[in-house]
């Protein structure tokens, strides 16, 4: 009764989401207070029946309940327990339903805490958020029911993606969801906004929360996603520009421009219309990376669905939730007022031009990712792959960080030019500086992009902590800590990517056992090959012995795995990091001469790209702390003095 149970459950929160956005229509058309005050209770009590309705998918898999279809095409008994939990999303429907739960649940915490909206605003706001789940309950109801029945049971399941068994999928996608759904409340807020024609500071204030906390979870999501495929796949790489990977990429470059926008706004009251039409394409590109994931245009990993009639469900979903709010802010547009001014030399007009710029990135990031699926319906398959991206959006990307590194330097409203280059004299040196030490070091062996790079890196990096500079350290706000740490990030994640760009070593070779190979400063001695056999996989192990230079030597693991459920072998690298960076290893087969393929990098500081991303997430934590508590003290003293 389980599956039944659940399916009540979720038929129960389609209902409450319809009668929440009646509500708030009939509502706010008719003025109808005592219907209005219906619709938080009934947006909790929808969030609690959707997270009862997961909670029993996730029930079914623990229990390997072999008579959910489900269960059976994407678990098998024989599976650890970590990956009956973490497969309950690690498919189709199970991640929509885990879609819809966060979108259930941030609905609830939307009615439950938001106290800065007006009244009207903030049911507009609830009434938008139930539309978007109405359409995402519909196509889990009619479309990928989660808790379908087969007749008779299956004697045991079909097994899980072998690349999914991973504890990477315990993390990874729930944060990108997060992210998703946190944008998707930014959405609502811009609706709620435009219907009730109130674009102002308050509202920018009560949305930032949300926008933050989506770019911080995106943010983990996609660098925990780029080092779990880095050590899973075992291709050497961080970023395939996958169209999947770009999915995600898409909707946090929006989030970032949001963020900037939707704080000019908050602060001084600038940038209204601007701001709504960011929130809107914020969620228009996680409605896309939905498209693309499960609509079965795309082969990959990533992809769940393979049946085009989900993508036609979800295409017309895009369609109605993107065409409808491009049509609101066309019709409203008008009533939003003209924020306050500026001038050309301001902190604002960095802010604008930051947004330009990844708005020009993400153009063209989305049409890389689109135009071979065009070409290819007409009939002539395009390969659009990293040298697109990198050559197009990578300088662009490097006067973005140039741009990020001067705008904290700039005063809000009016500067002086003058003042703004004195402020950036040290980082200019140190760009200078960087220059001619990597031209007289590395000329000519590194390209002209990784070049760049580090010279960039380099002088945003000392430009993010300037703001700091003379400063009393103990009263400066937390958020402008967080701002600091989320720039310097970004520096280090450039540096990261520049350094494995420029100074990776590459080595393939076929050895023998007791045979050794040379990679950069490393020795690897291959000694022995012997099987293993682990939960659900058995495997062929190298032991490497791998020295540098006069250092004692450590022993690495390279396997390659076969799954039986599903029939399936993978490549697990072993990894054997270093401060300066990281040695990577994979076994490949066995030659018909008894040799076995080895590939072997060697990535100076390639690490330095996953604490560049924590540390832009961790900074964005900070800035959400320290705003929140700001806010609240602001509250605790207008309370006592009242």
């Amino acid at each position: 009764m389980i599956a039944e149970a659940g399916l009540i459950a979720l038929w129960l929160a389609f209902a409450l989401a319809l009668l929440q956005l009646t509500l708030v229509g009939f509502g706010l058309a008719g003025g109808k207070q005592e219907l209005l005050g219906s619709v938080r209770p009934i947006a909790v009590a929808q969030g609690g029946l959707i997270v009862i309705a997961f909670a029993l998918l996730i029930a079914l898999f623990l229990r390997s309940d072999m008579s959910v279809l489900l269960v059976v095409n994407n678990s098998h008994s024989m599976k650890p327990w970590l990956y009956k939990f973490a497969g309950t999303w690690g498919n189709h429907e199970g991640s929509m339903l885990l879609w819809v739960t966060v979108m259930g649940v941030a609905g609830a915490a939307v009615a439950l805490f938001e106290r800065a909206l007006r009244r009207d605003t903030h049911m507009a706001t609830l009434g938008g958020q139930a539309a978007i789940s109405l359409g995402f309950y519909a196509f889990l109801l009619f479309a990928s029911n989660p808790f379908a029945r087969i007749d008779p049971p299956a004697a045991d399941g079909q097994g899980l993606n072998p690349l999914l068994q991973d504890p990477g999928l315990a993390f990874h996608p729930p944060t990108l969801y997060l992210g998703y759904v946190g944008l998707s409340v930014a959405f609502s807020f811009a609706i709620g906004a435009l219907l009730t024609r109130r674009v102002d500071a308050a509202f920018a204030r009560a949305m930032r929360p949300w926008v933050l906390g989506a770019w911080i979870l995106l943010t983990l999501g996609i660098t925990a996603g780029s080092y779990w495929a880095y050590y899973e796949l075992g291709w050497g790489g961080w970023w395939f520009w996958d169209p999947v990977e770009n999915a995600s990429l898409m909707p946090w470059l929006a989030a970032t421009a949001l963020l900037h926008s939707v704080t000019v706004l908050a602060t001084r009251d600038a940038l209204r219309a601007w701001t709504v039409m960011l929130a809107v394409i914020a969620f228009s590109m996680s409605m896309v990376g939905t498209f693309l994931v499960r609509s079965g245009i795309l082969t990959s990993v990533h992809a769940f669905a393979v049946d085009p009639e989900r993508g036609t469900f979800i295409l017309v979903l895009l369609g109605f939730y993107i065409g409808g709010a491009l049509a609101l802010f066309g019709w409203r547009v008008g009533a939003v007022r003209e924020g306050a001014p500026f001038e050309l030399v301001s902190r604002e007009t960095m802010l604008v031009v930051n947004n330009l710029l990844l708005t020009v990135i993400l153009g063209l990031v989305l049409i890389g990712t689109l135009y071979p699926l065009m070409t290819e319906a007409f009939g002539h398959k395009v390969s659009v792959g990293a040298p697109y991206f990198d050559r197009i959006a990578g300088p662009i990307a490097l006067i973005l960080m140039l741009v990020m590194a001067a705008g904290p330097l700039t005063r809000w409203r009016r500067d002086r030019l003058s003042v703004v280059a004195r402020r950036l004299l040290v980082p200019a040196v140190i760009a200078i500086f960087a220059v001619a030490l990597l031209a007289w070091v590395a000329w000519g062996r590194i390209g002209v992009l990784p070049f760049f790079g580090l010279v960039v890196a380099l002088a945003v990096g000392a430009g993010s902590i300037a703001p700091l500079w003379k400063r009393n350290l103990r009263r400066t706000p937390l958020f402008t800590y967080g701002m600091v740490i989320a720039h310097l990030g970004c520096a280090v994640s450039l540096a990261g990517m520049a350094c494995d760009s420029a100074f990776t070593v590459e080595k393939l070779a076929a050895v023998r056992v007791g045979d050794s190979v040379q990679a950069g400063d490393w020795t690897l001695q291959f000694n022995r090959i012997s099987p293993i056999a682990g939960d659900n996989w058995t495997a062929l192990q190298a032991d490497l012995e791998a020295v540098r230079g006069g250092g004692a030597p450590v022993m690495l693991h390279p396997q390659s795995r076969f799954f039986a459920s599903a029939a399936t072998t993978t490549t697990e690298a072993a990894l054997l990091t270093r401060w300066n960076g990281q040695l990577y290893v994979v076994l490949g087969q066995e030659a018909e001469d008894g040799r076995w393929q080895l590939r072997i990098w060697w990535k100076p500081f390639v690490t330095l790209i996953w604490l560049g991303g924590i540390l832009i997430a961790l900074g964005g934590a900070l800035a959400l702390i320290g705003r929140e508590r700001r806010g609240w003290q602001l509250k605790w003293r207008e309370r006592a003095a009242a």
